[in-house]
């Protein structure tokens, strides 16, 4: 009974679409905040290396 439960927990066009780990979206969000990061902070960075 609970397994038939857990599957209606989403509606029914979403059920066919399969989403990704919670991980990868972590690991995604990580690295776009250190790009964005580098982008924003290049010169100081380089300042910083000279």
């Amino acid at each position: 009974m609970s397994e038939d439960n857990k599957e209606e927990l989403r509606p029914s066009k979403m059920r066919g679409v399969a989403f990704p780990k919670a991980k990868y979206g972590v690991i995604a969000a990580i690295i776009i905040i250190v790009v964005v990061n580098l982008i924003y902070y290049k010169e100081f960075l380089i300042s910083l290396i000279k």
